[in-house]
């Protein structure tokens, strides 16, 4: 279970912030730094959300998978911008300094600071992505969204989305495990092709279980009459403490940075070749 990707609860002080502050702080911090391509701003944030990572005390078997994932669509993601566009540096910063290549290929000085760029939005986001769903407990979480007027309906469907996260990967692995005693080779042994195969026939069990479980999860909410008051009371009320309120202070100081830089760069471009 210490491999599932989810909450797992921990003894740090990211896990003892409100739910809350961590969901506002994310997205206020991830949308100022993909708004931005001040590059100095962005490697900022990106050593703060490293940092931060080291801090949370998450370990590398638990988001290894997404991190490789994440990974590779990210290269994907340059290596295409480069294709379509090769010069679209160029076009942003007015200028053109060529390194390599001629015709429609070329690599210019342009092109690599503007890839530069996307990469540091990419480190940026995906620490805090995986620190806020690892440290974030969906119940408290739940409580701390209705806390700041979010709809109680609304609020603790959030939360079964992020409990379910776990739960559909334990229900992967036990299916795994039933195919492979099936005589299926599912292990790094066998060949990818056969891998993918397994994999693909995990699927429709996977689906089936899943409609079984969301089912049984909504007839239970269904005869607790779930919805039928206006408010309701919460098990795992996290009220916001001086922590909280130094996060979210923290949080608008960099938004403010950010905001600046805007009016220093004439636009959200950074251009150190004028």
């Amino acid at each position: 279970m210490s491999n599932l990707f989810g909450f797992d609860g921990g003894d740090t002080w990211l896990h003892h912030l409100s739910g809350a502050t961590k969901m506002l702080a994310f997205v206020g911090i991830s949308i100022i730094a993909m708004a931005s391509y001040d590059l100095r701003f962005t490697v900022a944030i990106m050593v703060m959300s490293l940092i931060l990572f080291y801090q949370a005390k998450i370990k590398w078997s638990q988001v290894s998978l997404v991190v490789k994932i994440i990974t590779a669509f990210s290269l994907l993601n340059l290596i295409t911008v480069y294709l379509f566009s090769p010069e679209y540096g160029v076009q942003l910063y007015g200028t053109r300094h060529l390194l390599l290549g001629s015709g429609y290929l070329t690599v210019t000085s342009e092109q690599l600071f503007y890839e530069l760029n996307l990469v540091s939005k990419y480190i940026v986001t995906v620490p805090l992505a995986l620190i806020f769903l690892i440290t974030t407990n969906p119940s408290e979480f739940a409580a701390s969204l209705n806390k700041i007027h979010l709809s109680y309906k609304v609020s603790y469907s959030i939360a079964l989305a992020l409990r379910y996260i776990p739960d559909i990967q334990n229900v992967y692995h036990q299916i795994s495990l039933s195919q492979q005693a099936r005589g299926y080779e599912l292990s790094k042994k066998a060949k990818f092709s056969q891998r993918l195969k397994g994999s693909a026939q995990i699927l429709m069990p996977l689906i089936f279980s899943s409609l079984d479980r969301i089912d049984t999860v909504s007839q239970a909410m269904e005869l607790r009459r779930f919805g039928r008051k206006k408010h309701r009371t919460w098990y795992m009320d996290h009220p916001f403490a001086w922590q909280d309120w130094l996060s979210l202070a923290g949080t608008a100081a960099i938004i403010l940075v950010g905001a600046w830089l805007f009016k220093v760069n004439g636009g959200r471009f950074y251009n150190p070749f004028r």
